[in-house]
C-alpha cells in the first residue's frame, strides 16, 4: 500500500474510508485483540496513519481501547449494524419460528444470508447439550460446504454459482477437494426438492438439514438450518420442521411461494434414531 501524502492525505485510490474498514476487517475470532503495530501489519496501513485512524473510530465508538493500549471492536459498530435488514430485521421477524424449531429439535438452529460467495450467520439458537459447533452470529461461512450455503448456493444466480463453480474448492475445515460435478447434482437436488443434507465427518460427524426462506419478491433471502451430532436425529423427521418452519417465516415476509406450495409437512415430532 502507497505511503501518504504530506498532510497526511491517502494518495488518490485510497480513500480514507478503505484504511478504516482495512483496519476494522483485521479482527477476526483468533486474534479479536489488536495492538495499532498490529492493526498496521494485518491492514497494510502505514503506522502513523494507523494511530490517526484509530483515535477517529475509538471516537466514534467502532473500536474500544483496553487498559493494556491495545483495541477491540466497539458497541458502535454492532448500534449500526443492528440496523441492517437482513440482518437485525430479518431476524425479528424469523425469531419466534426459530425459537420453536429450537425447542422441538434441542439442537442448534441457524439462520443465514448469502453476503456475495459466503454465507453470513445472522442468528443461532442452541441448547446446552448440543453437540458444540463454531459458527458464530456475525461470522462467515462457505456456501459449498454448509447447509445453509448449499441452499443459499442452489438458489443463487447463475453468474454467482459458475464463478464459484469455476474455483478449485475444498470442504472445510477437512480440507478434502470438492468434486465440482457432485456439487451441481447436489444443487439440482436442493432445487428439487426445496432442502439440503449435508453430512459432515469433521472436526465431529453432524447432520444439516437446510431450507430456503423466500421474500416478498420470491428471492430466497435466506437459509435456515438445524444441525445435530450426526445419527442422533433422523433426517427425514427433521426435514418436515424445517420445512414448516421456513414456510412459516417466509410466509411472514409475504412470500408467494409460501401459500402457493403444497403443504408437504406432517405433524410427526421430531424423533431420535
Amino acid at each position: 500500500m502507497s505511503t501518504d501524502r504530506a498532510g497526511g492525505k491517502p494518495v488518490q485510490g485510497e480513500p480514507v474510508v478503505d484504511r478504516a474498514f482495512a483496519l476494522l476487517h483485521a479482527f477476526s475470532d483468533a486474534e479479536p485483540v489488536l495492538s495499532a503495530a498490529d492493526l498496521s501489519r494485518a491492514s497494510g496501513v502505514p503506522l502513523s496513519t494507523t494511530y490517526r485512524l484509530v483515535a477517529r473510530l475509538v471516537a466514534w465508538g467502532a473500536l474500544e481501547r483496553r487498559p493494556d493500549g491495545r483495541y477491540t471492536v466497539g458497541l458502535g459498530l454492532l448500534e449500526i449494524a443492528s440496523l441492517a435488514p437482513r440482518g437485525h430485521g430479518l431476524r425479528e421477524i424469523a425469531m419466534p419460528y426459530l425459537g420453536d424449531l429450537a425447542d422441538a429439535t434441542r439442537q442448534h438452529v441457524l439462520l443465514a444470508v448469502r453476503e456475495d460467495d459466503e454465507a453470513v450467520l445472522v442468528e443461532r439458537l442452541s441448547f446446552r447439550d448440543a453437540e458444540p459447533i463454531h459458527y458464530r452470529v456475525g461470522g462467515r461461512m462457505p456456501l459449498h460446504s454448509t447447509g445453509v450455503g448449499l441452499v443459499l448456493l442452489a438458489h443463487a444466480d447463475v453468474e454467482t454459482q459458475e464463478r464459484l463453480l469455476h474455483r478449485r474448492l475444498t470442504r472445510q475445515p477437512e480440507g478434502e477437494p470438492v468434486d465440482v460435478t457432485a456439487l451441481r447434482s447436489t444443487l439440482a437436488e436442493v432445487r428439487r426438492d426445496g432442502v439440503a443434507e449435508l453430512h459432515r465427518g469433521s472436526p465431529r460427524p453432524v447432520l444439516a438439514v437446510a431450507g430456503p426462506v423466500w421474500d416478498g419478491r420470491d428471492r430466497c433471502t435466506a437459509a435456515l438450518s438445524v444441525v445435530v451430532s450426526d445419527g442422533s436425529v433422523s433426517a427425514r423427521h427433521l426435514v418436515p420442521a424445517v420445512r414448516a418452519a421456513c414456510r412459516a417465516i417466509s410466509r411472514a415476509l409475504g412470500a408467494p411461494r409460501a401459500e402457493g406450495r403444497p403443504d408437504t409437512t406432517t405433524t410427526d415430532p421430531v424423533d431420535s434414531t
